[in-house]
């Protein structure tokens, strides 16, 4: 099989940042990719700043599935040709050597599930200095009690899982659902110490957010995974816990 990576990337109304984001993946040091660019029926115009970019790496896709995140991603899944699914949300950066030292270190661990470390960033997209750190590995049920897995580092190797394996969930935090999911599969992911993606945090930041972030962790532990009580209230502790840490 080839070695291009298929990245996925949901647009919906992110004029005001996704020609950076696109930028950033065409600066890559490694060139054997295309990008998938699935609009979720956006009508402030990104639709036509997509469509200034070459059509030899940009694949413009209307949703066809179930509209929100998930429906796009699993858009962007369906239609990839490559060996490497990638994920990147339309507001997120990529530093230019992401792609060749995250492929690089999937051939030297034979990872199935890969994911790296990240920083935050403004706006701007300027780094804030505050960076995650990730594990050399993560199980499942180390995944339920942790929060190091962010959507814009991951990528899968589709040598070792099926398109089934990877179509995200139509539930909230359908990401973290599907982390847990293809866990169940390779019994382990490995993760990449080193910050090459910038998590660009656009608008204010509310409480409703984080109160939301809550019920949605814990509707998948009761809900999606059918945790016990208890173990549910176990490892939502050790989720929070993480959680503000990462934030700190």
């Amino acid at each position: 099989m080839n070695n291009k990576v298929s990245i996925v990337v949901p647009v919906y109304n992110a004029k005001d940042c996704i020609s950076d984001t696109i930028m950033s993946v065409l600066k890559q040091s490694y060139n054997d990719f295309e990008i998938l660019l699935v609009d979720d029926g956006s009508n402030d115009g990104s639709r036509e700043i997509m469509e200034g970019f070459p059509a030899d790496k940009v694949r413009i896709l209307d949703n066809t599935e179930a509209k929100g995140a998930a429906g796009a991603r699993n858009t962007g899944i369906k239609n990839a040709t490559g060996r490497f699914v990638a994920f990147l949300d339309a507001d997120d950066l990529w530093d230019p050597d992401k792609l060749s030292k995250q492929i690089d270190f999937i051939q030297k661990t034979g990872a199935a599930f890969s994911f790296t470390g990240y920083e935050f960033a403004d706006e701007e997209g300027h780094g804030l200095g505050k960076k995650v750190r990730v594990p050399e590995t993560i199980t499942y049920r180390e995944a339920l009690k942790n929060t190091t897995i962010f959507t814009s580092t991951v990528m899968f190797d589709m040598n070792r899982l099926s398109r089934e394996d990877i179509l995200m969930p139509y539930v909230k935090s359908e990401d973290t659902a599907t982390w847990w999911k293809v866990l169940k599969k390779t019994q382990v992911a490995h993760g990449l110490d080193e910050s090459l993606t910038l998590y660009r945090r656009m608008g204010n930041s509310l409480s409703s957010n984080k109160l939301e972030a809550v019920r949605r962790i814990w509707n998948l532990y009761r809900k999606t995974e059918q945790l016990g009580f208890v173990y549910s209230i176990y490892c939502f502790c050790n989720w929070a816990v993480r959680a503000v840490a990462r934030r700190v």
